[in-house]
């Protein structure tokens, strides 16, 4: 812990001097007997200053939250002996908000362990680290001793999630069971025609009454289960807090939706940073993806970033690629435009939100508004073009709204099957 000295300390040796020059100057003896208890503090107390065996650490190591709840933060206090007065105070970092005023305490703990609590709202989403420090005041009061927990509270605040009951399907699907149904007839739950029996068919898979009324044995053909390959999109690049935020809400949502239906999900950041989670499936990689994607912000960068920078692993063969862009950085549309002609499945959600974004006051910032917008529908009728689908989503309205459109939009899309 590091010291440091009070205003005691600087004023009592001070006024102890000034009263014994003072005693010597006007001859006043009785000024020493005034001088002489701020001199024996000061001595006592530098003579008995000592380090303070206090150690502060937050329980638990990591919480994790939705927009709107609240969670508590625990500052243990460990001391070998009773210490004088110990000041506690978090570090509350934007987004989080202290329930009951600041968060400071003060506290005298005894020997052991002492816990203070501290209530935070969880305000909008992101990852935020919440540092404790400790201020220990010495008996005399002459020094006080700083210090601050050795690791910090690790706060993951999700997005509240809009639940999507069907999300957009891709159009081709893996080896893998999942919750999809394959277009080809095999092994599986879900009816798809009749046939003759042939040789090496299984005997439970025979349809007896169809084989009794037709007088030879046909068997039933199933759809098999499969599941899917997800990869979305996020650009980065653009410094909008209001398409970040949308973007950020809309992948959590898909996410969580494709991962539940068992489907494998990957992630790819493409910023000024570049960030991937590897497709994958189960409760574990839901957290992986979620806290990628609230670890998402905007890094400034000019560097030209293409397809070729991100893994070859991230992007398998057939997978469904749902962008989440404000269609405004030429990095990022080039690269959707790169993976559109390489032949993956590509659909692009526009979180420009150029619906709920108001005009700039006077002719001139009506005039810049109109062309943006205008820009904005350019873009999307280029990709539309190219055979890629593309909805809008602002916000104000439900996302499941957008993908439900974007669902009927790849219905007619020029999708390239391999």
């Amino acid at each position: 812990m590091t010291p440091a000295p009070t205003i005691r300390l600087r004023a009592y040796p001070a006024i102890c001097a000034a009263l014994l020059l003072a005693a010597v100057g006007l001859r006043r003896p009785e000024l020493v007997a005034v001088a002489a208890p701020f001199g024996l503090v000061a001595a006592v107390g530098l003579a008995r200053s000592a380090p303070p065996d206090v150690a502060a650490h937050i329980t638990p190591g990591e919480l994790r939250a939705l927009e709107g709840d609240r969670v508590t933060a625990v500052v243990e206090l460990t001391a070998a002996r009773p210490a004088w007065q110990v000041d506690v105070a978090l570090g509350v970092p934007v987004g989080l908000v202290p329930v009951d005023g600041a968060p400071r305490r003060a506290v005298r703990p005894g020997a052991g362990s002492t816990a203070v609590a501290f209530e935070l709202d969880c305000e909008r989403w992101g990852g935020y680290a919440v540092a404790a420090r400790i201020r220990v005041h010495e008996p005399f009061g002459l020094r006080e001793w700083a210090g601050a927990a050795a690791v910090p509270l690790q706060v993951r605040v999700h997005p509240r999630l809009e639940a999507l009951r069907h999300p957009p399907r891709p159009v081709r699907t893996q080896a893998s069971v999942g919750s999809d149904t394959s277009r080809w007839a095999g092994e599986g739950l879900e009816f798809a025609e009749l046939r003759p029996y042939q040789e090496g068919d299984r005997l439970r898979r025979v349809n007896w009454r169809v084989s009794a009324r037709r007088g030879t044995l046909h068997t039933n053909l199933h759809h098999p289960e499969r599941n899917a390959d997800v990869v979305i999109f996020l650009d980065s690049f653009v410094e909008s807090p209001v398409s970040l935020d949308l973007a950020v809400r809309a992948a959590s949502a898909l996410a969580t939706a494709y991962l539940e239906g068992r489907d494998r999900v990957g992630v790819v950041g493409f910023g000024g940073v570049l960030r991937w989670v590897l497709p994958s499936t189960g409760r574990a990689q839901t957290y992986r993806v979620l806290d990628s994607l609230i670890d998402t912000e905007v890094i400034t960068s000019y560097a030209w970033r293409d397809v070729e920078v991100i893994p070859t692993r991230t992007l398998p063969p057939g997978a469904l690629v749902l962008a989440l862009t404000p269609l405004a950085d030429d990095r990022a549309l080039a690269a959707l435009a790169a993976l559109r002609a390489r032949g993956f499945d590509l659909a692009v959600v526009d979180v420009s939100a150029t619906g709920r974004t108001p005009a700039g006051a006077g002719e001139m910032g009506e005039l810049a508004h109109r062309l943006w917008v205008l820009r904005h529908e350019g873009l999307r009728a280029r990709y539309r073009r190219l055979g890629v689908p593309v909805v809008e989503w602002d916000g104000l309205e439900p996302l499941s709204g957008s993908l439900a459109l974007l669902r009927e939009a790849r219905r007619y899309a020029r999708t390239v099957r391999s």
